[in-house]
């Protein structure tokens, strides 16, 4: 039986979401999870989002990471065209914080679901740390490098405050 090559899809609306979706590449990296980063707007190229979408599974993607701001419709518009899981980050707004982007990202019609984080950069790393739990179910090397992570978290903690 061939070895998967387990991939992460970072995407994101436009070039300008990728301060906070650099975060996800940060993550993957440490993690050694192979990864493959792309600008596809769900508004703006509907055509390329749709070949993405559609070629996913071939192209060895066992998550997609979306990051979309606004209305916010690139993961759902994604996870509608795929059976891969989608895990949405709402990208920070200046007029609703960003709070827009998370309610467009979270209520997706029951049938389409779309896994979501927090708003932003925490949202970016935790959505990372979830694809690389996910794939981790299939891939020890994965299993231990976020095992890894998690020990280092927590010994990072002190016992006292001062």
């Amino acid at each position: 039986m061939k070895k998967i090559s387990h991939k992460v899809s970072i995407v994101m609306g436009s070039k300008s979401d990728y301060s906070t979706m650099k975060l996800c590449e940060k993550v993957l990296r440490i993690l050694k999870v192979n990864f493959e980063t792309n600008i596809v707007s769900a508004h703006r190229t509907p055509e390329r989002m749709f070949k993405f979408a559609k070629s996913a599974e071939n192209r060895n993607i066992s998550v997609i990471i979306a990051g979309a701001g606004g209305s916010a419709h690139l993961p759902g518009m994604i996870a509608s065209l795929t059976r891969i899981p989608v895990i949405g980050v709402p990208i920070e707004s200046k007029k609703l914080k960003g709070l827009d982007s998370l309610l467009s990202i979270a209520q997706m019609p029951k049938g389409i679901p779309v896994g979501t984080v927090a708003i932003g950069k925490d949202g970016a790393i935790n959505a990372s740390l979830f694809a690389a739990s996910i794939i981790s179910n299939f891939d020890n090397k994965i299993r231990n490098n976020l095992n890894k992570w998690r020990s280092k978290q927590s010994k990072s903690v002190k016992k006292k405050p001062k």
